[in-house]
């Protein structure tokens, strides 16, 4: 694994080959001694809810950020994410049309993934809480400025990993809806985030993720298994 460090973050710079580091969220870590599942939730009336809506569990916790317009404030907004392709690294993100970061993502055509930890979860609900229109957000939410190693964008330096990234396609989803499908530049972490095979240990470190369906954080929890568990497979990443 190439490295490449920074003296203010102690960042680890990762090989494209591994870069979907992001991956590893959905728990494809490849230890060894695969648990075992422990049971299945009970068989019972199936309930339509009153009202319709994307009720999915967790998803990682997004802060992203991209330049601002000439004079004005970089941006940092609340997005959900999805993973398109690991090789060659794809990603999209949903912004809604309203927010800021939907003109700027289209203005600069850059911008980077910051993952934050249960520790910064002030910080995000601040960060998803306030508008750049009438606050620079880096400074409402304290968190720290930095720079983008691979495209031109901000970063928040307390994020264990970054993901920096470049949009390929852009698609309006009417009615409120844009999505962006970027290749994946770079990806950062701090040290002791991936194993030395670029794997990202999700059992080290506090990542949250946000659910629909009832707009709660939710930290990780315990690893159950991994992709290719079935077939006693520990290679696969993506």
């Amino acid at each position: 694994m190439t490295t490449k460090t920074t003296n203010a973050s102690r960042r680890v710079f990762l090989k494209q080959s591994s870069a979907l580091g992001l991956m590893g969220l959905l728990g494809a870590t490849g230890m060894a001694d695969e648990p075992k599942p422990t049971g299945k939730l009970k068989s019972g009336k199936r309930i339509q809810l009153a009202e319709a809506g994307p009720m999915i569990p967790p998803v990682p916790a997004i802060l992203l950020t991209v330049n601002g317009k000439p004079g004005g404030p970089d941006e940092i907004s609340v997005v959900w994410t999805f993973v398109i392709e690991g090789k060659p690294p794809q990603i999209g993100i949903s912004v809604h049309k309203e927010h800021s970061a939907d003109e700027l993502i289209k203005l600069h055509g850059e911008f980077v993934l910051n993952l934050p930890v249960a520790d910064m979860v002030v910080a995000f609900d601040t960060v998803d809480m306030s508008s750049s229109k009438t606050a620079d957000k880096f400074k409402l939410s304290g968190l720290t400025r930095g720079r983008a190693v691979a495209v031109n964008a901000p970063t928040v330096e307390e994020s264990p990993i970054q993901v920096e990234c470049k949009v390929f396609k852009t698609i309006d989803v009417p009615p409120t809806r844009t999505l962006f499908l970027a290749e994946v530049k770079a990806t950062t972490v701090h040290e002791g985030v991936c194993d030395e095979n670029g794997r990202i240990l999700v059992d080290k470190v506090p990542f949250f993720g946000m659910t629909a369906g009832s707009g709660e954080f939710y930290t990780m929890g315990k690893r159950v298994g991994n992709i290719g568990m079935t077939k006693n497979r520990t290679d696969i990443k993506y």
